[in-house]
């Protein structure tokens, strides 16, 4: 999938954010059930109402299912490996309408700065859309290694273990 990342800096913004910490807790926690938005909120520290809309745009992006019922909550709707960073940004920002800021039309911005912010923003697409939810599940693994509290408290799977639902 393409996709953008926006503005003059290549900072993410609040909900991006919250949709990559959203979909990495579910390929963390989603083993046997799946999770719950109310989980997610008490972990993230995000109210439930803005939780909710994240995570509805990513399920009709076909990155989470969602499952109904008592025990009902998110899955990934594919395995880790083959959902992309890059895409879960660009769903969200997609949602927001999120456009790049307008730069100065001054001489100097239309000629150094603009291409600067262009190129940038190449370079981390580019790094961003190689980088999967599995990526980013085995970088988890790494830092529960080190002895950093994170959060995760259970044994994190291989990246061959996936929680995809068919």
């Amino acid at each position: 999938m393409t996709g953008s990342i926006t503005g003059p800096t290549t900072g993410l913004s609040r909900k991006s954010s919250l949709a990559l910490e959203a979909v990495l807790d579910v390929a963390l926690y989603a083993r046997p059930d799946p999770v719950q938005a109310r989980e997610i909120t008490k972990r993230q520290g995000v109210p439930q109402r803005y939780l909710e809309q994240v995570m509805q745009a990513l399920v009709r992006a076909n990155i989470l299912r969602g499952v109904r019922g008592p025990r009902g909550g998110y899955r990934l709707a594919r395995e880790r490996r083959r959902i992309s960073v890059l895409e879960i940004i660009s769903v969200i920002e997609a949602l927001d309408g999120t456009e790049q800021q307008a730069l100065s039309r001054s001489p100097l911005s239309q000629q150094i700065i603009a291409p600067l912010c262009a190129r940038l923003r190449r370079v981390v697409e580019n790094e961003i859309a190689s980088l999967t939810i599995a990526d980013l599940c085995n970088m988890m693994v790494k830092d529960t290694t080190s002895g950093e509290d994170i959060g995760v408290h259970h044994n994190q799977p291989d990246d061959n273990d996936s929680n995809f639902t068919i």
